[in-house]
């Protein structure tokens, strides 16, 4: 009986498509209000620092609709998060890429992230953001800055991008479609 039902279920999605509800989280100022809303309105608005949490829903990216939860980044904030990781499918981390003396504290946050065991299997990318800026480091230099070649039990992508121009954000999005279609196909019920 459970196999007929993950058989129709998944026969289900090709035609109606997944929701995912997808956790950004970053240190502050990286860069993940701005990213969330290029996404949602197609333009860049000026932000604050998020204190507390905005969540939006993402046009389908590859049949995936995407719900953000984009939670503020602050030092005395980022104690909260794991009370966000519950039913989480993706995470997208966002990095300054261009700041090189918070790599080790981005590689901290991300790994202490991982270990939950809410978060046990969730596919993520990395939003090397910033791109646009003199010494941003590109994807792969930010891959072994962060340890993530070293990284057990998900799995991951870096995608270098610019929130404020858009470029590489809709890349990093269809990438973490496809991963997210994989981990929700073999998540039991």
């Amino acid at each position: 009986m459970g196999l007929l039902l993950s058989t129709l279920q998944q026969t289900l999605m090709k035609f109606t498509g997944y929701e995912a509800r997808i956790l950004m989280l970053g240190l502050d100022a990286a860069g993940k209000t701005t990213i969330l809303y290029k996404l949602k309105l197609r333009e860049t608005v000026t932000t604050i620092p998020t204190i507390g949490f905005n969540v939006e829903t993402v046009e389908p990216m590859r049949n995936v609709t995407f719900t953000v939860w984009d939670v503020g980044g602050q030092d005395k904030i980022r104690a909260l998060w794991n009370h966000y990781y519950k039913n989480t499918d993706g995470l997208i981390f966002v990095v300054d890429s261009a700041d090189p003396t918070r790599f080790l504290e981005a590689t901290s946050e991300l790994s202490a992230i991982l270990e939950s065991d809410e978060m046990r299997g969730v596919p993520f990318v990395v939003m090397a953001n910033k791109q646009d800026l003199p010494g941003a480091r590109r994807p792969g230099e930010l891959a072994e800055e962060l340890g993530l070649r070293k990284m057990k039990g998900h799995q991951w992508h870096v995608q270098g991008c610019c929130a404020t121009t858009g470029d590489g954000l809709i890349e990093g999005l269809e990438i973490l479609s496809d991963l997210v279609k994989q981990f929700k196909k073999n998540k039991p019920f």
